[in-house]
């Protein structure tokens, strides 16, 4: 089993996490254009939180549409960094997806083999989704099995979180739910590695963040003067049955 140093973690971090997912919010931001998100809100859901000023809609609005974004592009990035590490240390490979449905990471530790489905938290998908899940781990461990007479481990990885209660099912539907540190110490051998990665993220994100923010505000104050020009009243009040009509009203 190979070690890997604090500045290997540190590089790959800057360069294949925070750096692509700063370029990739900032391309999302300078992008996005007024029309074309508010369509896709909840107007009664405005009406509801109150929402008297055109800078609180952007705000919200904004601050919304880039939550929704970001969980995806940073837990892509991550997956990343974990088959990474994984690979260094054990040798793993990123699973072929039209081969291994479910199955991100695929390694071999202490004398077994290990498919892993990686997710960002423990609070990932319904019962629909864990079932399909359970059912492609069942086929990967049937396709592992010509290859290699291993014991074949089947987890379900999160990146974040914690379940007390890890070993799910039984027999062939059985599985592993390995959270936040668990998750870590399996793919890395590391138990403190869980800690060990926050440092290079506060680092590179410290370095970054400062530009992004000059766009952020920039974009709050561009798509402010848009929506005071499309949807404000001549004496200053939001024109909600506007909105009504712009997000809901059939075409003629």
């Amino acid at each position: 089993m190979d070690k890997l140093d604090q500045e290997e973690i540190q590089i790959f971090i800057s360069q294949s996490v925070i750096s692509p997912f700063y370029e990739k919010r900032l391309s999302k931001l300078e992008s996005l254009q007024l029309n074309s998100v508010l369509r896709r809100k909840n107007p009664y859901l405005f009406k509801a939180k109150n929402i008297q000023t055109a800078e609180e809609m952007i705000k919200y609005i904004l601050d919304a549409f880039l939550s929704s974004q970001e969980e995806t592009i940073f837990g892509n990035l991550m997956e990343d960094l974990a088959v990474y590490v994984c690979k260094r240390v054990f040798g793993g490979y990123k699973a072929e997806q039209g081969i291994y449905k479910s199955v991100d990471l695929i390694f071999d530790r202490d004398k077994k083999t290990y498919i892993v489905g990686i997710k960002s938290g423990p609070a990932w998908g319904n019962k629909d989704q864990v079932d399909r899940m359970i059912n492609n781990f069942i086929v990967a461990r049937e396709l592992l099995s010509k290859a290699t007479k291993n014991e074949i481990i089947a987890v379900n990885g999160c990146m974040y979180g914690k379940d007390n209660h890890p070993l799910k099912g039984d027999g062939d539907r059985s599985y592993y739910k390995l959270c936040g540190q668990e998750f870590w110490s399996l793919v890395s051998g590391d138990d403190d590695f869980y800690q060990k990665i926050v440092v290079p993220i506060d680092k590179e994100a410290k370095v970054r963040d400062e530009r992004f923010k000059e766009v952020y505000f920039s974009k709050i104050n561009e798509l402010t003067k848009d929506f005071a020009n499309e949807f404000l009243t001549e004496d200053g009040q939001i024109n909600w049955e506007k909105i009504i009509d712009f997000v809901s009203k059939k075409n003629d």
